[in-house]
């Protein structure tokens, strides 16, 4: 190999959604107008569910934080995107990459284990509802959602000092518009065996356990709604669901569409198109989703809205 060749990689460039510098301008105003939404949305969520008396109770709780998770993963991926998208050259630093590929990590397996804990709220509530605010007590809850923490910033340290321990030398051009795992250990001018066997576990087990305690909640939840006699509870029961079932089907079926599809059909193309929607589609659509079907949500923005208008009359 050429002496030139092992010189170690300083920066890395991002291609991007697209390399066609027509499509730039357009691609920058859709995202941001997407970003603008998720931040607004989110920032939404998170104010209305900390200064709401009605919505003190676990299950806003939990949204609150899947909120922060959302607007978390949005942020980490998308001012770095939208900034590319107009520049000349789309360089991030090694750090900088190893920093975004950390953040990254840190939020997508935060938000498939509060979706669980959210699931497990939910089976509590409408399976043992006498017991719902002993076993969901607020202890519980701070408990369940530091655990949650804890363990995705454990695995995204441990995922990315594994991706970034790996030599990168000679070709820096990552086939993405963020640091991704994938795309990173591509350009790995040394052994990737080990990385590669590291990322690809801890995403199966992460996914597969997070689907098998979703799953074998939402079946009991069904169970416990069809054994209810009147049409009208049983609808009152589904209703508490319906948003948090939605939020789950549009985040498992994209990441399932990722991970499940065929080796022969499978490409970084494809793979950026699904980044795309569960770093920045989702978490624009998960407040939409749980404000426009919830009542309680769309009671405390009236109500919200109503204070700040009589406020800003005072002035």
């Amino acid at each position: 190999m050429a002496p030139e060749n092992l010189t170690p990689v300083t920066e890395f460039i991002l291609m991007g959604v697209s390399d066609r510098p027509e499509l730039q301008i357009p691609l920058f105003f859709v995202f941001l107008v997407i970003y603008g939404l998720t931040v607004a949305g989110n920032l939404g969520i998170i104010t209305l569910t900390s200064v709401d008396s009605q919505l003190q109770t676990p299950m806003y709780f939990f949204l609150r934080h899947l909120a922060i998770i959302n607007l978390g993963d949005s942020t980490v991926i998308a001012p770095k995107m939208l900034v590319n998208l107009l520049a000349s050259k789309k360089t991030i630093s090694y750090y900088g990459c190893a920093a975004q590929l950390g953040g990254f990590l840190v939020f997508i397996v935060a938000e498939i284990f509060m979706l669980v804990v959210m699931a497990y709220d939910r089976y509590v509530a409408i399976c043992n509802p006498l017991l719902y605010m002993v076993v969901v007590s607020p202890q519980i809850c701070l408990l369940l959602v530091s655990l949650t923490y804890l363990y995705s910033l454990t695995t995204a340290l441990t995922v990315t000092s594994c991706v970034f321990s790996v030599s990168y030398c000679s070709s820096n051009v990552i086939n993405h518009f963020y640091c991704d795992n994938v795309p990173l250990l591509a350009l790995s001018c040394s052994n990737t065996h080990i990385p590669e066997t590291v990322v690809f576990t801890s995403a199966g087990i992460n996914l597969l356990f997070s689907m098998i305690i979703v799953l074998i909640s939402y079946f009991n939840i069904i169970l416990a709604i069809l054994r209810i006699r009147s049409s009208e509870g049983r609808q009152k029961a589904f209703s508490t669901c319906a948003s948090h079932m939605m939020a789950v089907t549009v985040f498992y079926g994209t990441l399932l569409f990722m991970y499940l599809q065929p080796r022969s059909n499978h490409s970084l193309d494809t793979d950026k198109m699904a980044s795309i929607f569960y770093t920045l589609v989702i978490p624009m659509l998960n407040p939409l989703i749980y404000s426009l079907r919830n009542k309680d949500v769309k009671d405390a923005l009236k109500s919200f809205l109503n204070k700040a208008c009589q406020s800003f009359k005072s002035m």
